[in-house]
């Protein structure tokens, strides 16, 4: 019998309207039949039409391209360029021979694109980890018969069969169910376990509050039921999640950007200079002279390789692994070392709440009975702290009375552990039952002797349609008596209690009574506690009753009302401390979570993310236009019951806006946004192996605070970053300035002919210079400490260049200074030796680098101040020195860099030369310092003025 397709529809269609319908409207619509499933030939019909039950992604980019594509840079092509030149150097200079300064610099290049490659590669691994997410094998029931096959056959309009512990591998609509509860809280974000039913709810419900449907990628931890596949593969929820992930792409850091547009700016710069003065030398000397055009071009060679930072790639690689070290030292693993720079760009964090803002570990805070409310103090399930009165006073007698039977009805109503194992303490179960044993730990009430007193004789579970679950147990202590406990949704509950405990005995419970005790669990509602009510009875074992009754109907009445309970997980203590922080750097806390709207927005007071009850949620969300949502997220910090799409769009909204931002997840569903943010951040701990992969950054604590900290981290990173480039850049101004300089006094002195063409500087030297001499400096500085204001500017603006017009104000007067000292020793030498000239010109500009090392660790701050406070620059210092010496004393050296040893008087001129730079650089901070100083004075006298009239 061959299938006619009319009947089902095609599936996406079914999937957005599955939900809102009756488990009936639902089979037909997909032309199953409830007890029978559907038959082989209708499977084979609908895997032509909708595939087979698998994430489908782009083809991938061979090996050999992803690593081509890692030289597509133009900073590359300058090393490239570098190599190419050092060799033409080598060789002319020296002959046949090992180009070794060729050598370093491919290495270099090598270096990066194998970085690149590592993380390139993450996005593949992203996806690759979704598809393991998938179960292997599946239960359904085909042609009448229940059978086991592999997930991949799945079809639209399968009757699924879940059991405790099953992977669910589609999304499908329930049918029947028996105490089902699921963990979603991979895809959609909700925390809690959720109770599954398979009555229709709203159109509008969110994936979190479509509670008849089950997802794949997600598990059933607890009860059974049936379902009918509506989407498989892609056309999942957990599908869309690949999709996203295949299509975003990554952002490029700030850092990578800039340094991309510093790269181009440089190449044209080094080939314009080098060219404009090898054709000026050209027209001056004329090109008959095949000698005069070898000794221009070899100038122009020099030119290049003086105007080439090659040391600029390797330091800043090295530079971002050093703050890689420090931030894992904090507890934050960085996978993409540009990662570390933008932290430190960062303006706005979107935290999801579970786990990040909070400890993801369920905790009794209130506990109200007839008495009143009694607070219970800790975090977490270790049993530390107490139980006290709202006044913070020890409970009395009477409160210890009620609260007490409370806390035995809450541990022996309840399947779940807590146990001591090597001083941790380890849980198995439900977190909210879990809760409950670790306030009554805090009582004193340890449950194995407790369960001693109260063995178990039956169980009523927990249904949805009866949201209570019930204990029978025989009272050793009264002999013949049965107990039964229950708990559950306080509002059912109280609709089968009749009484309640009050101190020494029990009474009627009356309809005001009734009133004051729903106010006291909608006012726990409203400040986001989930509630639990607690109540008892007691059995003559000769009263009639079934044991086996499961259904509770036979004994969940004419209850006893022990009490409300009240629950949350918890603000991590450090977090509210953390938000602060980043709010004086100058960075925006915004929440994100998939639960409800009063929670996000109570755990978001209380962090002081935000002081009103304004909340977006994703319904409102996908009303919203494009235009709409950027203007809204500019003032919203929470946001509610939100899916991967959703998410996506507001991490566009605020890029949008300009803001750099920084996204935490640790669910699939977080794997999109993770990627799209400038950085995505995973959680170590309870992340999926999706949300890490796709991150840039993961958290070993899974701490909002460890954010913060690694934000100040990257910010450190960023302003070392700019020291080392002052550092560089100036000497390499420095270089062309004198190589340049030179030329041109050559070329006057000499009146046009090419004999007396000898620049201070060789091509070998300035290699040494830039390679050698530089990188240990360099990368010393990039290790600085953070200055003491680090964490209270506000944001590099992301589009600010990371070499303004004041850097390139000092860079110019360095680099001037340097060369006019350079040459001055060099043309000034009573000495007709070139070597001897050229030694001195040498050793003068690598001391005038070593002081200005000294004076960049600031753009204002006096050199003087904390002097010695960087001992691996200091180290440094005494290194490139040492190596000075070395070269001008071994004779190998001397020959291969054509220098000659220098005498304690040339040390002593060299050295007073080049602490010049020191005096320009001081300078030049002193009248900023004084200038900034005038500047807040003016600022500040109208606030004084106005403070002044308001005291008078």
């Amino acid at each position: 019998m061959k299938l006619n397709p009319s009947p089902i529809r095609e599936s996406k269609g079914i999937q957005e309207l599955a939900h809102a319908q009756t488990a009936e409207e639902v089979t037909t619509a997909l032309g199953t039949r409830a007890q029978a499933g559907l038959t082989s030939e209708e499977v084979q019909e609908r895997r032509q039409r909708f595939g087979f039950n698998e994430l489908r992604t782009r083809p991938r980019v061979p090996v050999w391209r992803r690593l081509l594509m890692q030289i597509h840079d133009p900073q590359i092509y300058l090393l490239l360029g570098a190599t190419s030149v050092a060799a033409i150097v080598a060789r002319l200079e020296s002959g046949p021979g090992i180009p070794y300064e060729s050598l370093i610099i491919l290495a270099i290049v090598i270096l990066n694109a194998v970085l690149g490659f590592i993380q390139e590669d993450r996005a593949t691994r992203a996806l690759d980890t979704l598809r393991k997410m998938v179960p292997v094998e599946t239960t359904v029931i085909r042609d009448g018969q229940q059978q086991r096959l592999p997930a991949r056959d799945l079809v639209p309009g399968d009757l699924l069969v879940l059991r405790e512990g099953d992977s669910i591998p589609a999304d499908a609509r329930l049918v029947r169910v028996q105490s089902l509860i699921t963990t979603e809280s991979s895809l959609t974000g909700e925390s809690l376990p959720v109770m599954k039913h398979p009555d229709p709810v709203e159109h509008s419900a969110a994936t979190g509050d479509r509670l008849n449907m089950v997802f794949a990628g997600t598990m059933a931890i607890s009860g059974n039921g049936q379902a009918v596949v509506t989407a498989i593969g892609v056309q999942t929820e957990f599908g869309r999640v690949a999709a996203l992930l295949d299509t975003e792409k990554d952002q490029v850091a700030p850092l990578q950007l800039q340094l991309k547009r510093l790269s181009k700016q440089m190449g044209v710069g080094v080939v314009l200079i080098a060219a404009c003065v090898v054709i000026a030398l050209l027209a001056i000397h004329g090109l008959k002279d095949a000698n005069v055009i070898m000794n221009v071009l070899l100038f122009g060679i020099a030119l290049a390789v003086a105007a080439t930072p090659e040391g600029l790639a390797a330091v800043i690689t090295l530079v971002l692994a050093i703050g890689v070290q420090r931030m894992t030292r904090r507890g934050a693993i960085v996978k993409k070392l540009p990662a570390v720079e933008t932290l430190g760009s960062t303006t706005v964090i979107a935290s999801d709440k579970t786990g990040t803002m909070t400890g993801n570990e369920m905790t009794v805070a209130v506990i109200i009975t007839a008495s009143g409310r009694t607070d219970v103090s800790g975090i977490g399930y270790a049993p530390e702290g107490n139980l006290t009165t709202a006044q913070d006073e020890d409970l009395s007698d009477d409160q210890w009375a009620e609260v007490h039977p409370l806390l035995i009805g809450a541990t022996l109503a309840n399947n779940s552990r807590l146990d001591k194992v090597e001083d941790q303490w380890k849980i198995q179960g439900d977190p909210t039952e879990v809760a409950l044993l670790t306030a009554a730990r805090k009582a004193k009430i340890i449950p194995s002797t407790i369960q001693s007193l109260y063995p178990r004789l039956r169980e009523v579970v927990f249904s949805s349609e009866r949201k209570m679950m019930s204990t029978v147990h025989e009272d050793k202590q009264d002999p013949g008596t049965l107990v039964i406990f229950t708990k559950g949704a306080p509002d059912i509950l109280l609709e089968n209690c009749t009484q309640e405990l009050v101190p020494g005995f029990v009474r009627p419970l009356s309809s005001q009574r009734r009133q004051d005790i729903h106010r006291d669990n909608e006012k726990l509602t409203v400040n986001a506690l989930r509630t639990l009510g607690v109540a008892t009875r007691s059995l003559i074992s000769s009263e009639p009753f079934d044991p086996a009754v499961r259904d509770g109907l036979g004994i969940e009445h004419n209850l006893t009302f022990l009490g409300l309970v009240g629950m949350i997980d918890p603000p991590r203590p450090e977090a509210r401390v953390a938000v602060e922080q980043a709010r004086h750097a100058g960075i925006r806390t915004i929440l994100i979570t998939g639960d409800h709207p009063s929670t996000a927005v109570a755990i978001a007071r209380s962090l002081n993310i935000v002081s009103d009850d304004q909340v977006l949620a994703g319904i409102q969300i996908e009303q919203m236009t494009d235009a709409h949502l950027i203007q809204a997220v500019r003032t919203t910090d929470v946001y509610a019951r939100v899916n991967p799409e959703h998410k996506l769009r507001i991490v566009r909204a605020l890029q949008q806006n300009n803001d750099i931002v920084a996204m935490t997840g640790d669910g699939v569903n977080d794997a999109p946004a993770l990627k799209a943010a400038h950085i995505g951040i995973a959680m170590g701990v309870s992340g999926t192996d999706v949300s890490k992969d796709a991150a840039d950054l993961i958290l070993t604590d899974d701490n909002y605070a460890t954010i913060v900290a690694a934000v100040e981290e990257g910010r450190i990173v960023f302003d070392n970053i700019r020291k080392f480039l002052r550092y560089l850049l100036a000497t390499n101004l420095g270089e062309v300035l004198t190589i340049f300089l030179s030329a041109v006094i050559l070329s006057l002195r000499s009146g046009g002919t090419t004999h007396a063409l000898v620049l201070p500087l060789s091509a070998a030297q300035i290699l040494w210079i830039n390679l050698v001499t530089d990188s240990a400096p360099a990368l010393a500085l990039g290790v600085d400490s953070a200055a003491p204001d680090i964490m209270h500017r506000p944001p590099r603006p992301s589009d600010e260049s990371i070499i303004n017009r004041q850097m390139v104000f000092d860079l110019l007067a360095v680099a001037s200074t340097m060369a006019v000292g350079t040459l001055s020793v060099f043309f000034l030498s009573s000495s007709d030796v070139i070597s001897y000239r050229r030694s001195m010109a040498f050793t003068t500009l690598i001391l005038f680098q070593l002081f200005n090392s000294v004076s960049a660790r600031s753009d204002s701050e006096s050199a003087f101040r904390n002097l010695f406070c960087n001992h691996w620059l200091w180290g440094a210092i005494l290194l490139s020195i040492g190596l000075q010496v070395i070269i001008l004393s071994v004779p190998l050296l001397q020959r291969a860099f054509g220098v000659v040893q220098l005498s304690r008087s040339d040390w002593m001129l060299c050295i007073a030369v080049a602490s010049s730079v020191l005096v320009v650089s001081e300078t030049i901070k002193y009248i900023r310092r004084g200038n900034v100083s005038t500047h807040q004075l003016l600022h500040d006298q109208p606030k004084n003025q106005a403070s002044s009239k308001a005291i008078s």
